[in-house]
């Protein structure tokens, strides 16, 4: 499957972005775990997981995440009608991340970006 992109994003509180920073590894919010795995969304899938999890949040943070770092841990699975989703099976590594900014979810589900620092 090589038209599958090699950029998602993870959407995490800001407490848990620090925290993943000072560990180096994010291991998962609590749905994650109770899952079995991390949830990213690829770009064209961020609107809606935003709109449909995070709607009325603020205090969060955008990851980008690099997948080619990911190796094996990495599976596309279908999710949300059957599109596929890309899941970690194990914990994020932040050397496998470029970069992250701060963003608030409207209650109506629109997405707000801050400004790179």
């Amino acid at each position: 499957m090589t038209d599958l992109p090699d950029v998602a994003f993870k959407i995490l509180s800001r407490a848990d972005w620090r925290a993943a920073l000072a560990e180096g590894r994010y291991d998962g919010s609590a749905v994650d775990l109770a899952d079995g795995y991390i949830h990213l969304s690829a770009a064209d899938q961020l609107e809606a997981t935003a709109a449909k999890h995070y709607a009325g949040q603020t205090e969060l943070m955008l990851v980008e995440v690099d997948l080619t770092a990911l190796g094996e841990d990495l599976i596309w699975e279908p999710s949300r009608g059957g599109a596929l989703f890309p899941h970690i099976y194990g914990p994020l590594p932040t050397s496998a991340t470029r970069g992250a900014r701060g963003l608030s979810v409207t209650a109506d589900g629109r997405m707000i970006l801050e400004e790179t620092a």
